[in-house]
């Protein structure tokens, strides 16, 4: 995954962030969830969590991923770094993967990044995928 996850950081943008958002410094700003989806292209199992996180500007909505292992839950979120120290998950709930509802331009982010995210694993040393 830490390949992936490398692509994946590689591959985000303005045109693949929510709104076309953008700050220097903060990558992962607005990335939380075309990033979510893709991970769970590769890795079928995971699902797709909304939650509110707390900072100190109040609260944000985000998403991450989570696969369930042995009833046991694991948090992979590959964009909280998008958010300033201290900032907590106030709550969550799993998404319903066959009722994601994406709007056009939400699956225009998600596809892009997507494709961006396959050419790149495509070219890359297949040893160090």
């Amino acid at each position: 995954m830490t390949k992936l996850r490398e692509v994946l950081e590689a591959s985000w943008d303005a045109k693949t962030a929510y709104l076309s958002v953008s700050q220097a410094g903060n990558p992962a700003l607005g990335q939380c969830y075309p990033t979510s989806r893709v991970l769970q292209l590769y890795y079928p199992d995971m699902e797709i969590v909304e939650g509110a996180v707390k900072t100190t500007d109040g609260l944000e909505k985000h998403f991450w991923n989570l696969v369930i292992i042995e009833d046991h839950e694991y948090h992979i979120d590959l964009t909280w770094q998008q958010f300033p120290p201290g900032s907590i998950v106030q709550n969550y709930k799993i998404r319903e993967r066959n009722t994601l509802n994406d709007n056009q331009p939400t699956i225009e982010r998600v596809q892009l990044l997507h494709d961006r995210v396959a050419k790149k694993l495509a070219a890359a040393d297949p040893i160090s995928v």
